[in-house]
């Protein structure tokens, strides 16, 4: 069998192959998918990527498979590490870090002002795939950067390194970093003027760096044998596939509940209303990363913010029977009663993340009386909320789950409202077509559609 595109989903545990046929017809298809174990361990993810092409062809009932193209997302290996350096944590910090996990990173150390002995000490010890340096708006401050890629480049380190920082330090940085065994790439100032975000030209480059070093991650040496496409980090491909629906339909949440975490994407210029007493600017692609609220590695963590008194009631249980769900806790749930504990720790994950995610609204007061400000992501405008990952692309009341998010605004949170349509990534395919969207977008549009049963 001849399959036009193969991906594969290289994951901390397991790995997953996708296939798609007809991509250059009006009618792109979804045909298939295999998994099998990641394998890091083994110094070589080639091998799991064969086994779950193995496991493809098993449900396919074929005997032969041949493709044209392979490409991959990862978050094997740890996924993206990064360090981000700025001037100030509110303005060229923020513009950097949201560079950075709109891109897929998992951002490791966050620094403001001059780099410390401290610092540079938990740098080392991060040995990160990406430094990021930035600070000081276009014509404005320079030293701060200027010292910090000084010290950074002392490390000599065989770590790539972009700089997004006043654009006066360029050339100086160019002669920091002339011996340095590491790339060095200089793009546009994330935060080229006061309440301006300028973040899509670095998460385009972070991207670009981690497809051209992911070779060098361990396990990942010769994934490049195997992909002949782009491979790029799983959460900036549900970026991607994000910001391509996005454009086609409208402002959009995904929400991605994960056994060790929860990631949003929430792709939104916002309304007028809230954007006029906004009192810094928000990107319009942004992610977050809530790496306490995982529904298996993480289980503990959200037990404990439900409290098992209530989780006895939610479930119609006792605490001996709560006890052995959670002695006996399984990666995918089987039975009826751990569907619904599941469930339980989804919907608080959800709601959780969301909350952490999103903006509201303050009183200030003031010699003129009280004055009401935003701050924060503005998601009143939300169309749509997507739910992709394990848990709500499989539980059986994913979408009960997502109504609640509406449901349990206090009256001060920018919560999407309950006109939003609630949508499940059915095929579990998101952050495949988000690498696929690159190459072929049309195609990726459709079957992200395809999946979420939209008719439009």
């Amino acid at each position: 069998m001849k399959i036009n595109v193969l991906v594969a989903e290289i994951g901390s545990t397991t790995t997953v192959i996708n296939a798609f046929n007809n991509i250059f017809s009006e009618n792109p298809e979804f045909i298939g998918q295999g998994q099998s174990a990641t394998t890091v361990a083994e110094n070589d993810v080639n091998i799991g990527v064969n086994n779950a092409i193995i496991d493809l062809k098993k449900n396919l009932n074929i005997k032969e498979l041949k493709y044209d193209k392979l490409i991959a997302t990862s978050s094997a290996a740890g996924g993206l590490r990064m360090t981000v350096h700025g001037l100030v944590y509110d303005m060229t910090v923020r513009a950097a870090k949201e560079a950075a996990l709109g891109a897929g990173a998992n951002i490791h150390q966050i620094t403001a002002g001059k780099l410390r002995r401290t610092d540079i000490k938990k740098l080392k010890e991060i040995n990160p795939n990406i430094i990021l340096i930035a600070g000081g708006v276009d014509y404005g401050e320079r030293d701060t950067a200027i010292f910090n890629a000084e010290k950074i480049s002392e490390l000599n380190l065989d770590v790539p390194v972009i700089y997004a920082g006043n654009i006066e330090n360029d050339e100086e940085i160019k002669l920091i970093f002339e011996d340095y065994p590491g790339k060095l790439y200089i793009i546009e100032n994330v935060y080229p003027k006061i309440d301006t975000l300028n973040i899509e030209p670095t998460r385009k480059v972070i991207q670009d760096v981690f497809e051209e070093h992911i070779i060098h991650a361990p396990g990942m040496e010769k994934v490049k044998d195997m992909v002949n496409g782009h491979i790029m980090p799983t959460p900036g491909a549900v970026m991607e596939a994000s910001k391509l629906l996005k454009e086609h339909v409208g402002d959009i949440i995904t929400i991605d509940v994960g056994g060790a975490t929860t990631d949003l994407h929430s792709v939104t210029e916002g309304s007028e209303e809230v954007n006029r007493i906004l009192i810094s600017p928000e990107p319009i692609a942004k992610r977050t990363v809530e790496g306490d609220l995982g529904v298996y590695i993480n289980m503990k963590n959200i037990v404990e913010r439900i409290g098992k008194d209530n989780l006895t009631k939610q479930l119609a249980i006792t605490k001996e029977q709560l006890e052995e769900l959670i002695k006996n806790h399984k990666p995918i749930p089987e039975s009826d009663i751990e569907k619904r504990f599941v469930g339980e720790l989804t919907k608080e994950a959800v709601i959780t993340s969301v909350k952490r995610h999103a903006g509201k609204f303050r009183s200030l007061y003031g010699d003129s009386g009280k004055k009401t400000v935003a701050e924060g992501k503005d998601l009143t405008n939300i169309k749509y909320i997507i739910g992709t990952g394990g848990a709500l692309s499989r539980l059986p009341k994913s979408i009960e789950i997502m109504e609640s998010i509406a449901k349990s605004n206090k009256g001060n949170d920018l919560f999407p409202n309950q006109e939003a349509l609630i949508l499940i990534d059915n095929d579990y395919i998101m952050a495949s077509l988000g690498v696929l969207s690159i190459e072929y977008p049309l195609a990726a549009i459709k079957l992200l559609k395809k999946s979420l049963n939209m008719n439009i």
